[in-house]
């Protein structure tokens, strides 16, 4: 395997880097032919990538208090509810600081500085971020999203950060994972089993709501997905990656690969391992790939072959990896850029 992966990114990164927009030709360079800031071409690519329209409306659209717009209809349904970071506001800012880093914005890291003080000023007391879908309780995948921004553009040292992290691996499960309080624990219980979501969702979200103690629940497995992007903001962080409780994380959607998740209420099926799309804000099997051989993961782990063959065989007659949904222009070069970098830190494990 290790000679066909090989031709496969040496053969696709050629294609690519000669249709590559300057972000992704810059993740070409600096992750696929070991380019460095000294390289002309490297520097060439920055100053392409500074002047990147996308990039330039999400910088030039972002306000001063740290905030994106919103459409009028979901400014409306967020001043139905409790507001900030209860809402579309904060999920704007989530989406849009990732595709700000995809596009290099940490070149000049200041212009977001705003939006990442947003999201940390509403951190609670006990270290998590409130919301976006609700403030009755926390959601570890948010909050773990919210890490990955965070360190993305270098503020993993932040004691508000730490606090974070620390809030974040307190969660963490016996069987290494994470879940959704209440929604993915709570649910199960006899009385509630069979009730409608939207019912449940009232239930847990109200001040009558049962007594809740996560420790007589770690017989209900961990959700796939939550644990998933939990462990995608720490490993973002060189010194998180390698240690006990992230990995432990990491197994755990590794040996889930291909299978159902639990959790009915977050991508129950199965085929969401094998669907392709960018960005992929909650997982899939490329993004689980992505995260895994970042951490090490390589050829010495038999479980890693299928999944590794797998992402082989969706390659396209072309070169390219393809959206699964629908055609978008531009998101297969994010996508293929993604499964070269994957398979290429694969082969070195050999």
């Amino acid at each position: 395997m290790k000679a066909e992966i090989r031709s496969v990114t040496e053969s696709s990164t050629r294609k690519l880097f000669q249709v590559a927009d300057p972000a992704v030709r810059l993740w070409i360079i600096t992750d696929l032919m070991n380019g460095d800031e000294d390289d002309p071409l490297y520097r060439q690519t920055v100053e392409e990538c500074r002047n990147h329209p996308v990039r330039r409306r999400l910088l030039e659209s972002l306000r001063e208090d740290g905030t994106w717009p919103i459409s009028p209809h979901r400014r409306k349904a967020e001043e139905r509810g409790p507001g900030p970071p209860v809402g579309w506001t904060y999920i704007t800012i989530l989406r849009n600081l990732h595709n700000l880093g995809d596009l290099q914005a940490g070149i000049d890291k200041q212009l977001v500085k705003t939006a990442l003080e947003r999201i940390l000023g509403w951190q609670r007391e006990e270290g998590y971020i409130p919301g976006p879908l609700t403030d009755a309780f926390p959601m570890p995948h948010y909050n773990g999203y919210a890490l990955r921004n965070i360190i993305q553009f270098g503020e993993e040292e932040d004691p508000r950060s730490q606090k974070l992290i620390r809030w974040l691996l307190s969660m963490q499960r016996d069987d290494g994972g994470w879940n959704i309080p209440y929604i993915q624990d709570v649910r199960y219980l006899p009385q509630y089993k069979h009730m409608r979501s939207n019912d449940f969702w009232k239930i847990a979200e109200s001040k009558e709501r049962p007594p809740y103690d996560p420790k007589e629940y770690q017989h209900i497995p961990s959700c796939l997905w939550s644990t998933m992007m939990v462990v995608r903001g720490l490993a973002w962080s060189p010194r998180m990656r390698h240690t006990r409780e992230c990995r432990r994380g990491a197994e755990f959607f590794l040996d889930g690969f291909f299978k159902r998740n639990y959790h009915k209420s977050f991508y129950g099926s199965e085929r969401n391992w094998t669907v392709l799309r960018h960005p992929a804000y909650f997982g899939n099997g490329l993004c689980a790939l992505d995260i895994l051989t970042v951490m090490g993961y390589g050829s010495e782990d038999e479980r890693m072959e299928k999944p590794i063959r797998w992402l082989l065989d969706a390659r396209s007659k072309d070169g390219f990896w393809y959206k699964s949904d629908r055609p978008a222009p531009g998101n297969y070069q994010w996508i293929t850029v993604t499964a070269l970098c994957a398979l290429s830190r694969f082969a070195k494990s050999y």
